[in-house]
Parts: C-alpha cells; structure tokens; sequence
C-alpha cells in the first residue's frame, strides 16, 4: 500500500533522513518510533508529499509515486493527498465553519460531491468519533480532543486508503489525549474499514496496543521494523524510549 524506498532529506547542511525505507500494507497500523528529531515527523510528511526531499521514492498503492530530487507534479500530489489523509498535532480546522462543514469541505471541494451526498457522509464520521451532538458547533466552543476527533473524522470523509497521524495528542492533556486514542484504536480494530494508518506518538502505551507493526527510526534509516511485541519487549528496540 505505502512503500518509502530509500529517503534522503537534507535540512540545509544537516541530514535528516538517510536512506529510510518501510512499508505498510492494507489495513496495517504501523508505529514510527524513535529519539526526539530522528526524523519521524519529517517522514511522514514526506510521504504525503508536504516535503520534498533529495533521494528516493514514495510509492502510495500501484498508480501513485514521488520521486527524491524532482519538483513533484501538481495533479500527483493532489491525487496523493485524497488518498492519503493526514492528522496533524495542531488540529487546522477551519474557524468560521461549523464542525460538520469542516468535515464536508474535503468531498465537497476536493472530490466534487454534491453536498447532501457530502453531509451524510460527514455525519456519519462525526458520529463514529463521538461527536453526532456538535453538528452546528464551532471550533472555539470544542475541546482540543474534541477538535482533534473532528479533525479525524475530516481525514476519514474523503475515503482514504491510508492516514498518516502526527503526534494526534501532543497538544492534549492527559484526558483528551486518551479520548483521540480510544477513537484511533477503535478505527484501528475495525476490520472493514482496511485504511492503513502509520502513527507517531509520544504515548508509547497505546501505540503498543494499537500498532500491528513499529518501525524504529535511528541514524536516519529505519533500524528495525517487526512486530509491536518484539519490538516494546524487554531488551527490544523499541524498549529503550519508554
């Protein structure tokens, strides 16, 4: 589903990646761990396209590729990021618009669906996540987990076949934090959604629960990628961050 082969990103004179490489596959929900500015933030924006880096490539399912070294196509990256959903620390919603227009502006004005197509659709994700009851609020009158939740359900109403979050609870005190988990964990159990998710997260507890897959960045190269349970094992690589 993803393939990253090989990413070399440079910020100026410092190298941040160094030949990464991982996959993900269909339905997989894969952990990117590692030290504070190993890069891991910097991944995943590179493949979504957000950064462009030096060397490599990013291949999203069969039809979709970025290449290292080349200014990526304008049409490429559009079609890359509705298939390919990102949730970030700060949670970008649109201020001026109601909870379920921020959830309908991506069918809407990405994909062109008609708007009453485009509302029941947001409904529905706005419900999955907890929220049926803020349909008419504004952002400002939400939580930081509650407008994390909605920016989730924003992610999901375009139907992407993978969504990429970084640090989703960063931002958030201990409780909302565990309220965004429980809503990425229970995504991450559904059996018929099949989106691949790769998250990068500080609360190492959930992505042990969560995680099929970690992948533990160090030296700018993915260093290890095995299963969440060898990897938080005593003596594993991925034990030394808790």
């Amino acid at each position: 589903m993803i393939r990253v082969t090989n990413i070399v990103k440079d910020h100026g004179p410092v190298r941040i990646l160094n030949g990464a490489s991982l996959e993900v596959a269909k339905g997989q929900v894969a952990a990117l761990v590692g030290p504070s500015g190993s890069g891991k933030s910097t991944l995943l924006r590179c493949i979504n396209g957000l950064e462009p880096f030096q060397e490599g490539s990013v291949e999203v399912g069969d039809a979709l590729k970025l290449v290292g070294g080349a200014p990526h196509p304008r049409a490429t990256l559009l079609q890359l990021r509705r298939t390919v959903g990102m949730v970030f620390q700060q949670f970008n919603l649109f201020p001026h618009m109601t909870v379920l227009k921020n959830v309908m502006a991506g069918p809407v004005y990405a994909l062109g669906a008609p708007r009453d197509e485009a509302e029941t659709h947001a409904k529905k994700w706005l419900d999955r996540v907890g929220l049926g009851e803020k349909h008419d609020a504004k952002p400002a009158q939400l939580s930081g987990g509650q407008q994390q939740r909605v920016a989730i359900a924003r992610a999901l109403a375009v139907n992407p076949s993978a969504i990429l979050f970084d640090e989703p609870t960063s931002a958030l005190d201990p409780k909302m934090s565990a309220e965004v988990m429980r809503v990425i964990d229970d995504l991450a159990d559904d059996q018929q959604l099949q989106v691949a998710m790769v998250i990068v997260s500080h609360d190492l507890a959930a992505v042990k629960r969560i995680a099929d897959v970690v992948h533990v960045l160090g030296g700018g190269k993915v260093a290890y990628s095995g299963p969440a349970q060898e990897a938080f094992a005593p003596g594993g690589p991925a034990a030394a961050l808790e």
